[in-house]
């Protein structure tokens, strides 16, 4: 019977661990979803397989010299007056300098390549998408479209995607995981990023920058479909008729958490450059007595 309870706790913690290595798939860097995501995955693996070249070898001979000196061994030879060995310091300097100047080599190249500000090559028109980050939630505007979004991306697939970011108020960090790059937003600047996915699905995107007590809630769906679906997820935003202007932005500015993803049917054209210009308000700040209840407020940048 104890063997049988054993066993049945064994098979249960696996089972939970396995739940738990599930929920991480969507953070999971590797299994990339679009080309910049892919790149950055393959030098990452690139890049651990040539650490691997000194590592391994490194590991294997400490236990090779750790048993062939072993006191019991007698064929090993005791050298108490050995000081230099040419060929020695050829391979332990020879082999650390080929690996820094290797992963040296991918870092330059891919750093150039795949820089945020780069276009990303195609045959479709770039989509314009501006965001906007808040206390504690984003604003996606789509100025070609005339319409935004809360706490909701939707792109797509297979169309290069320009962000213009900025924050209105604190530092905050943009990051979609599975489609690669991670770029901060800062008031009263503008950062630029080029994505694109290569598939259809749904993505998580979240902020990867402290930024409050509402911080942890600070995520969104990013919807990737296919051109019709995204012109009929336009037209259905542009039938709410709920128009983003600068007095509702001071009430979405104010703080608050865990916001449900919502549309807007127009926006004002110049309100993410006011935003920028900071001849809109900016949002009160962490640091700021806030409009939600029960919400500390922390000091930020």
């Amino acid at each position: 019977m104890p063997s049988r309870r054993a066993s049945v706790s064994k098979a249960g913690a696996i089972v939970l661990v396995g739940l738990g290595l599930s929920g991480c798939q969507q953070h999971n860097l590797l299994d990339a979803k679009g080309p910049v995501g892919a790149a950055e995955a393959n030098i990452l693996i690139i890049a651990s397989v040539i650490m691997l070249v000194i590592i391994v070898p490194t590991m294997i001979a400490t236990l090779v010299f750790a048993w062939w000196y072993r006191a019991s061994n007698t064929k090993a030879r005791y050298r108490p007056d050995w000081a230099f060995s040419g060929r020695i310091e050829l391979v332990v300097w020879s082999v650390p300098l080929l690996t820094i100047i290797f992963l040296g080599g991918i870092a330059w190249i891919g750093a150039h390549r795949l820089d945020p500000g780069t276009p990303i090559e195609s045959e479709r028109k770039t989509l314009e998408v501006q965001v906007v980050s808040l206390d504690w939630k984003w604003l996606f505007i789509y100025p070609e479209q005339g319409v935004a979004s809360v706490n909701e991306l939707v792109m797509p697939a297979g169309t290069p995607v320009r962000f213009s970011l900025t924050s209105s108020s604190v530092w905050n960090s943009f990051f979609v995981p599975k489609l690669g790059s991670m770029i901060y937003t800062m008031r009263g600047m503008v950062t630029r990023m080029h994505l694109m996915a290569d598939q259809e699905g749904e993505l998580y995107g979240l902020s990867s920058h402290f930024s409050g007590d509402g911080f942890s809630d600070m995520n969104f769906p990013v919807r990737t479909v296919s051109e019709d679906g995204f012109g009929a997820w336009v037209r259905q935003a542009q039938g709410e008729g709920t128009r983003l202007d600068r007095a509702s932005y001071a009430e979405l500015a104010k703080q608050s958490t865990a916001d449900a993803p919502r549309r807007y049917g127009s926006v004002e054209p110049t309100l993410f450059d006011g935003i920028v210009a900071q001849t809109v308000p900016p949002g009160p700040g962490p640091s700021a007595p806030g409009t939600v209840p029960g919400v500390r407020h922390k000091g930020g940048t």
